[in-house]
């Protein structure tokens, strides 16, 4: 799988990534470090990049504009060292997997990890009576 990691997380995560299998970069070899999350967003949706990150904004951006892609794994704890989340981190991937390269939001934290297909549509509120 072709992973893009976000400038929050540790380049270090490229290479656990790599020995692993997959394809991946750290966004700093391939854009400014000061880019927009959008346009980390349109450059691996160009490529054909899952988005790798500890920032919620992206599941904000797919939500918002109801995206069918890029794919993005975004890690929702405080330790994401690849020594602390590393082997949870592969085991979501390969999980996840089918669901990642159709178009999903995976969301992994200490308990859990779970997916929302893209796009994301709007939940509607139960009607009242």
């Amino acid at each position: 799988m072709k992973l893009l990691l976000d400038m929050n997380l540790s380049p270090r995560w490229a290479e656990l990534l790599r020995q692993a299998g997959h394809e991946a970069l750290h966004w700093s070899t391939v854009g400014q470090a000061t880019a927009e999350d959008q346009e980390l967003m349109a450059w691996a949706r160009t490529h054909g990049y899952v988005v790798v990150t500890n920032d919620l904004d992206f599941g904000a951006i797919l939500a918002a504009t109801q995206a069918e892609g890029p794919s993005v794994l975004q890690m929702r704890t405080e330790a994401v060292s690849p020594r602390s989340l590393g082997d949870r981190l592969l085991k979501a991937l390969e999980r996840f997997e089918g669901d990642l390269l159709a178009g999903a939001l995976i969301t992994v934290d200490e308990r859990r990890e779970r997916a929302r297909l893209l796009p994301i549509k709007p939940q509607r509120p139960e009607p009242t009576n």
